[in-house]
């Protein structure tokens, strides 16, 4: 996917049930309110060309429509991506 969903800036692929996503989720969700920056989680299950992609690399972190990081918030170099 290149462009975000409903046009935020970024982007959480997760499934169901991953302890790793929901923390994943909790930490963009404090920092993208920081900053005023709109973001949006999106279950890869739900699509199977998203499972396909994605598959255990969950939680997956995009920023403006390209991959940021995998499984754990980089939380200075997310906030760097964002202040550009």
């Amino acid at each position: 996917m290149t462009e975000p969903p409903g046009g935020q800036r970024v982007v959480l692929y997760t499934r169901e049930g991953c302890h790793l996503c929901e923390v994943a989720a909790a930490d963009v969700a404090r920092i993208c309110a920081d900053l005023g920056v709109g973001w949006a989680a999106v279950d890869v299950d739900a699509d199977p060309e998203l499972r396909a992609e994605y598959g255990d690399n969950v939680p997956v972190i995009m920023v403006d429509g390209s991959e940021h990081g995998f499984w754990r918030v980089e939380e200075p170099r997310l906030r760097a991506a964002l202040a550009q």
